[in-house]
């Protein structure tokens, strides 16, 4: 059901809400600003929270990652070698990841501390706040309670860095020197940019076509934070090559890039490789999200009955969901948890649950997982985040289970609902969380109609300050939705590996 457009007749009409929260002393106001998170305006986030809300809790950084494989009754199928077909050992992945990481993708164990190092890092913008959506309310006039749990204030502008950090940080101290990587939007590339400068690590960066020449202030971020930038495909790996060479004009996807700085990193023994979703490790390192999610929920006194996210590779998503999966195993809650995907690119609602490669070229582990086929190229939508071919293996094995449910969206409804958003809560979406926003818009329109209070909690994953050319193309009526091509996902899934 797609939403109307609804705009405010007047947006910054003043509230008693609106009255700014700081009283006191000088003291007072440092023990209130001691976890605030800071953004370039200077305004502080726990301070916008406590504005929109009737109250605001300070709570503490988490000091575990959760790992949900260690609840899971039914264990997720592992990787397999490319060539032998046979489960990855841990001495198969030596070559493109550090030995903790490794550790970390195959354990069994419920809970991993962060490093102190790692938590000293990510008090530059944890914890980050939750906050009512009322003005959103209002618009869409609806009972039900919006939450969203904003991560677009780190120094990257995105959920990104909750692992990007601990990546840099175990790479360095296993003696790394080269970090290699893909992006597609370019929000994973400027937090490995930006962790890699912390720990003095080179980084070059695969950037997909489409989204380098779209968003070259993502290129820019990634350059002053000291990382080299391509263009991918690029004439510089085979992979590429290959590529250029039966499509010289190609946008591009995360499956070639992936390809990309695989290759380098498997050629260059001082060089790793670190990849920004997807992979079991980096969803460990996301729940941090829901894990601090989950004290401010109950600092409100509220329980989500639904809890909707985007996903591509599923990091976002998981990082706030796989928490509230875990209490829901336990019979504890029982919220409806939504995945959010782009029409153009839809692997979990289209795709086929089959091992597949992770990249184009076929260099990486064989992974189940929901899959268009490694050789899908999508279409050059604005959500360029979202434009993978597969589904985190996780993610795909808890939908399999029936833990989530999954939807997809056209990006102009997606728009729309940013707009909406945008000139309620003030916050300019990047392009990937608009797709949680318009399901979020869906099911409390839904609400409105049914008269249910329902409590929606949403992962706003970043700000989308560099994507500003997306709204220019909705706001001048030139944005297309992309048709999802049935015959070249046939085409696409007809060269997936045959794996007994």
């Amino acid at each position: 059901m797609a939403s109307q457009l609804l705009l405010p007749p007047n947006p910054f009409t003043k509230s008693a809400s609106a009255k700014l929260f700081f009283t006191g002393d000088d003291s007072t106001l440092k023990r209130k600003s001691k976890h605030a998170t800071r953004v370039s305006n200077g305004f502080s986030l726990r301070a916008n929270a406590a504005l929109r809300s009737n109250h605001s809790s300070s709570v503490e950084i988490p000091s575990q990652w959760y790992n949900i494989v260690a609840d899971l009754s039914v264990k997720p199928p592992p990787p397999l070698h490319p060539k032998t077909f046979e489960p990855i050992k841990p001495e198969d992945l030596a070559h493109l990841f550090p030995n903790e990481i490794i550790k970390q993708e195959a354990t069994l164990e419920r809970f991993i501390d962060i490093p102190e190092e790692v938590l000293e890092i990510y008090k530059l913008w944890r914890p980050t706040p939750l906050i009512r959506a009322k003005r959103l309310e209002k618009l869409l006039q609806t009972p039900a309670r919006i939450y969203f749990k904003y991560e677009g204030g780190s120094p990257a502008g995105s959920h990104k860095p909750n692992s990007a950090v601990p990546q840099a940080y175990y790479n360095a101290k296993e003696g790394v020197k080269n970090l290699v990587t893909e992006t597609g939007a370019g929000q994973w590339g400027s937090s490995l940019a930006f962790a890699s400068s912390l720990f003095g690590l080179n980084c070059e960066v695969w950037q997909v076509a489409n989204s380098y020449h779209q968003k070259p202030y993502r290129r820019l971020m990634m350059q002053t934070w000291g990382a080299k930038v391509h263009p991918s495909p690029s004439d510089l790996t085979e992979a590429g090559r290959r590529i250029l060479q039966d499509d010289p004009s190609s946008p591009g996807s995360l499956g070639i890039a992936i390809s990309e700085a695989v290759e380098v990193a498997a050629r260059n023994e001082d060089t790793k490789y670190c990849l920004g979703s997807v992979l079991n490790h980096v969803l460990l390192h996301q729940t941090v999200i829901g894990e601090e999610c989950k004290k401010q929920m109950e600092a409100f006194g509220e329980t989500p009955d639904v809890i909707i996210g985007c996903t591509g590779g599923g990091s976002n998503f998981a990082g706030l969901s796989f928490p509230y999966i875990r209490e829901k195993l336990k019979g504890k809650i029982n919220p409806v948890i939504r995945a959010v995907e782009p029409s153009a690119c839809p692997s979990l609602t289209k795709g086929v649950y089959a091992y597949d490669f992770g990249d184009t070229a076929g260099l990486t582990p064989l992974m189940k997982m929901h899959t268009l086929g490694h050789d899908f190229i999508p279409d050059p939508i604005h959500s360029g985040g979202l434009r993978y071919h597969g589904m985190a293996p996780l993610i795909s094995h808890v939908y399999e289970q029936g833990f989530m449910e999954a939807i997809s969206i056209p990006q102009n409804e997606c728009f729309q609902g940013a707009i909406q958003f945008a000139r309620t809560e003030g916050i300019i979406p990047a392009p990937e969380p608009t797709h949680a926003i318009a399901a979020t818009i869906r099911e409390a329109l839904r609400c409105k109609e049914t008269g249910e209070a329902k409590v929606i909690l949403m992962a706003m994953c970043g700000h989308g300050h560099f994507d500003l050319s997306s709204y220019d193309k909705y706001l001048k009526g030139e944005l297309i939705d992309l048709s999802f091509s049935e015959e070249r996902v046939r085409e696409s899934l007809s060269k997936v590996p045959h794996v007994v």
